[in-house]
């Protein structure tokens, strides 16, 4: 008896080997054999790895868009901005997709409708083009953020270190660096700058620019 499939079983495999492996390291070859079927059983689903990625991509989305709306517009940005971040997180392929083509599938669309509904009542934002400004700085510290955080955690993984480690293993060459002089504030960053933790100054960058959105321009 044939194996039964779907477009949600085969993009729920997918994600699932793209957590493990990664994007480079996703086929459909490999997610037919995971389902214990032939390959060419899956493009009756899906045309080609293009349209799978969309699909996974969606998938993700939905969940993003679970947190729904919320009493305020700034309440609904942080929770989506946050639903957001916890996604590339539990799935790090995720955040290689951000930023990059545009997401069309209807949950990402749907996440891009609350998002830019909420800014769109921000007390600043008077006009489309206040609004398009808005969507692009939210849109720049979440995507930058998160594709941060997600290399820092690729790097202690393949490298084998922690962060002190790592900066340990840089200290002679940056105190012969810093002791030069010509570097005052990068100095003061590193020696007098504390470990911040990230999900925090996630959400202060986020406030940020919240605070920013929220002022009106002046006459």
């Amino acid at each position: 008896m044939p194996v039964p499939l779907s477009r949600e079983k085969i993009a729920a495999t997918a994600i699932r080997l793209a957590d493990t492996h990664g994007l480079d390291g996703l086929s459909l070859r490999k997610i037919a054999k995971e389902l214990g079927v032939g390959p060419m059983r899956l493009y009756d689903y899906v045309i080609n790895k293009s349209e799978l990625l969309d699909l996974m991509v969606d998938v993700v989305y939905s969940r993003i868009a679970e947190v729904g709306e919320r009493s305020g517009w700034r309440d609904t940005v942080l929770a989506i901005a946050h639903a957001t971040r916890a996604a590339a997180l539990e799935h790090e392929w995720f955040s290689d997709v951000l930023g990059g083509r545009p997401h069309l599938g209807p949950h990402a669309l749907a996440v891009g409708e609350a998002t830019a509904a909420a800014l769109n009542a921000a007390p600043g934002v008077v006009d489309i083009d206040d609004l398009q400004r808005a969507v692009g700085t939210l849109n720049a510290v979440i995507i930058g953020s998160v594709r941060r955080e997600v290399t820092e955690r690729r790097t202690a993984r393949s490298t084998g270190t922690d962060e002190a480690a790592f900066q340990a293993s840089l200290g002679p060459y940056l105190t012969r660096m810093l002791t030069t002089g010509r570097y005052p504030t990068v100095a003061r960053l590193v020696i007098d700058g504390a470990h911040l933790e990230a999900e925090e100054t996630f959400h202060h960058n986020l406030t940020t620019i919240l605070d920013g959105i929220t002022r009106r321009r002046s006459t």
